[in-house]
């Protein structure tokens, strides 16, 4: 198989051109040269946003490109249309986001979408511009050539918006650490592995039209996975479990000050965590142990330093110490759990 790979040198993207050449595919990689491609791939040149910007992708045919754009809509609608007739299929890597927010827990594909959205517009909020590139996909490649993947919270290996290697740091750096309760919490994500074996598998076989992809519904809980970052760190760590409700009187926010938790009952926990996958599970989607994903990401960390690459559009992730502090000395009353 010929695979184009637009990106394909920061995580999602690199972790389908490396599991393409894995599979023995010819890659080639589509970037702005900021970071290397695998080693292995073809490597093209070009700024999608730039004048000319696509003039590398000028020749060429592939069987499938595979695009992670999460900007501007209208820089897919080029890019499908260059593309359209030497492409045999367009792979968008699209996000949950796109369904009116939020979701109620189990939504399907078939869930009401954001409105305002356009293939030719410029860039403005992440879920508009997500359904924007799905449109612009549709519109250049037609619904049976076109593959959309509406993927939930990805983690693993080159993460470079920081919630996975945020919560690996701090178990790293030991001492107490706040952990968000309840300890069952059920969590949905999808090892960016695991994504990308299945949009290959996808590609081979030939599907169209869109995917929830994430793991099953309760694929692991917040202990679980906070024990892990404590295992492979060292130990050194020590869990100290918290109500939500004293998270909340604190003003953390979840998500974003205590990555990938957010409590339980809420709208925010069905939209990020109740997504049905079951169109996927039945096209070939196969998710490993949560333990594993710490693992892979814990031994990426390490082979750079211990120190992850953060996207520059992103907000940094998680809890400064001082708060933290305040936060675990608030709920230390008799009887709330540590460990």
């Amino acid at each position: 198989m010929r695979l184009l790979m637009l990106g394909g040198t920061e995580f999602v993207g690199r972790a389908v051109a490396e599991a393409a050449l894995r599979r023995g595919w010819d890659v080639t990689v589509f970037h702005r040269g900021r970071h290397a491609p695998p080693p292995g791939a073809r490597s093209l040149h070009g700024d999608r946003t730039a004048p000319d910007g696509l003039a590398a992708l000028a020749d060429g045919a592939w069987d499938a490109v595979v695009d992670t754009w999460s900007a501007a809509p209208c820089a897919v609608r080029d890019t499908a249309r260059l593309l359209r007739g030497r492409a045999g299929r367009y792979v968008y890597v699209s996000s949950c986001s796109v369904y009116a927010w939020p979701p109620a827990a189990g939504y399907t594909e078939q869930a009401p979408l954001v409105t305002g959205a356009s293939p030719d517009a410029g860039q403005s909020d992440y879920a508009r511009d997500k359904r924007g590139g799905e449109l612009a996909v549709r519109d250049a490649f037609g619904a049976d050539a076109s593959l959309l993947v509406r993927a939930g919270l990805i983690l693993g290996p080159y993460e470079n918006v920081g919630r996975l290697p945020w919560w690996l740091a701090r178990a790293a750096r030991g001492g107490p650490v706040l952990a968000p309760g309840p300890r069952d919490l059920p969590l949905q994500f999808i090892d960016v592995r695991d994504l990308a074996a299945w949009v290959l598998g996808a590609v081979e076989q030939g599907l169209s039209g869109p995917y929830n992809l994430a793991g099953p519904q309760g694929h692991t809980t917040t202990e679980e996975l906070l024990r892990a970052c404590v295992r492979v760190t060292g130990g050194a760590a020590e869990l100290r479990w918290t109500a939500p409700e004293v998270i909340a009187a604190a003003g953390v926010e979840p998500w974003t000050q205590l990555p990938v938790w957010v409590p339980p009952g809420s709208d925010l926990h069905g939209a990020l965590h109740g997504a049905d996958v079951s169109r996927a599970l039945a096209a070939g989607l196969c998710c490993r142990p949560a333990a594993e994903t710490v693992a892979g990401t814990w031994a990426w960390l390490e082979s750079l330093g211990g120190t992850a690459p953060l996207r520059p559009d992103r907000p940094p992730a998680g809890l400064d110490p001082k708060t933290e502090a305040k936060v675990l000395a608030a709920g230390d009353v008799p009887g709330q759990g540590c460990t």
